[in-house]
């Protein structure tokens, strides 16, 4: 075998650190916080370009002052949310108001005072019928300047004198803004002329065209913290058990991923802890409420021996959480933890957006999702159908390997199940191997929840 020359080890090295770069910020600029990685990305622009076209169908565009990768998105309910500085999530009325002003700024001058740009705003919503004052004065303000503070992150703004926060801080702020319209013209990645709607332009940008199944679940290996089987289609299923062993070599090669190879699915995971914007172990009262929370819902939940499919066990992916169990498990934990661990009061008092805001960052951590239909079937399952392992079925034939949650959940009629990968964040670790496997061999085996 032949050893690969320092010149090729580091040439490697520079295409991968560009490549997760692009992956976790797609707009990267000269002159922004990544502007010494920036030659990176023009240096290896030609190969960089071809290999997110063959490996993902992204489009990258370089220029002389930026690198935009139009990644495409994985359907309605799969996107990467927008938050503001506290961590709250972008509103409808928020991301309404930022399309709003990339409409504006796209035509604007190089300069403008922040009140035009405001009017200017005002007047492109009354064209669209959008009524900015709906919600009130003091909360449409706050609304507005989160809305151009993500576009001052994006590069599209400059505060070259004065600030946007000046609009809710001050009667009457002002501040001198400068525009770059070249970056506001190329934030919206997505097929907007071809698309008849907002639910159309998603279903559009979410196509993986020629690519097919294989673009698609590569899609969702790099942009979830996990992939299950039951959430695949038959043919994009077929084809991940057929590829996932080269798929895990070059996305290791591309970005420096390990791909975990599990019965129940595959996730890639970043050994950096780069490639995220979830962290779970992270700071704060909600992470670590979710946390605990994971630990004891798997702890009380975990099935007895399941077995594995390969020795005739049934699959497990997901369990169900009666009702009840997750007030119940809170309730313990604001009282064990809450004081001594400096928990938010509001959380503490509030124990109802505690548990919103816990299950929403272990939802979109897939560690726990809301019962319901899943996207592979399109429906609940069929009327009458046992869920025990027919003879002959295969190990790909994951029909009924999550199970259905009943309840009211958050409240709204729906209940929640464990996933398979919260097992990782179990106490104890229980290694399960099929009968007759040889130690040392590497075996898929399922996450044991």
């Amino acid at each position: 075998m032949t050893l690969p020359s320092a010149h090729d080890v580091a040439l490697a090295t520079e295409r991968r650190a560009a490549g997760r770069l692009l992956l976790a910020r797609p707009l990267v600029t000269s002159a922004g916080p990544y502007a010494d990685l920036f030659p990176l990305i023009r240096r290896h622009a030609d190969w960089l370009g071809k290999r997110f076209q063959q490996v993902l169908g992204y489009r990258l565009l370089v220029d002389t002052s930026y690198a935009r990768l139009f990644k495409a998105g994985l359907g309605a309910g799969a996107g990467h949310r927008l938050e503001r500085s506290t961590g709250a999530a972008f509103t409808p009325r928020t991301y309404s108001c930022l399309a709003l002003a990339l409409s504006v700024l796209v035509t604007a001058p190089e300069q403008m005072l922040l009140s035009q740009l405001v009017a200017d705003i005002r007047a492109a919503a009354a064209d669209a019928g959008v009524k900015l004052e709906e919600t009130g004065r003091a909360v449409e303000k706050r609304t507005l300047v989160a809305a151009l503070r993500q576009l001052i992150d994006w590069g599209v703004l400059t505060e070259t004198e004065g600030s946007v926060g000046s609009l809710v801080q001050e009667e009457g702020g002002e501040a001198l803004i400068t525009v770059d319209r070249e970056i506001a013209r190329i934030i919206v990645s997505g097929p907007l002329a071809q698309s008849l709607d907002g639910a159309d332009l998603v279903r559009r940008a979410a196509d993986p065209g020629f690519g097919g199944p294989r673009t698609y679940v590569r899609r969702m290996l790099v942009e979830t913290p996990v992939v299950y089987l039951d959430e695949l289609t038959d043919a994009e299923r077929d084809w991940l058990r057929t590829r996932q062993r080269r798929e895990a070599q070059a996305f290791s090669e591309l970005l420096g991923l390990e791909a975990e190879i599990r019965g129940e699915g595959v996730a890639l995971v970043d050994p950096e802890d780069e490639l995220t914007d979830l962290q779970l172990p992270g700071t704060g009262t909600v992470a670590q409420a979710s946390l605990l929370l994971v630990e004891r819902l798997v702890e009380r939940l975990r099935p007895a021996e399941p077995g594995h499919p390969a020795t005739g066990g049934r699959l497990v992916i997901g369990v169900a959480v009666p009702d009840g169990l997750v007030d119940e498990l809170l309730a313990e934990l604001i009282a064990e933890y809450g004081q001594r661990g400096n928990w938010q009061r509001e959380h503490l008092e509030d124990p109802a957006s505690l548990r919103r805001a816990a299950l929403d960052l272990l939802s979109r951590m897939r560690l726990v999702a809301p019962a319901g239909p899943l996207r592979s079937t399109g429906q609940g399952l069929p009327e009458g159908y046992d869920d025990a392992v027919p003879e002959g079925r295969s190990v790909t034939d994951v029909l009924g390997a999550r199970a259905t949650a009943t309840g009211t959940g958050t409240g709204t009629g729906t209940g929640w199940t464990l996933l398979a990968a919260a097992a990782r964040y179990a106490t104890h670790v229980t290694e399960r191997r099929p009968a007759g496997a040889t130690p040392g061999i590497d075996i898929q085996q399922e996450l044991p929840l």
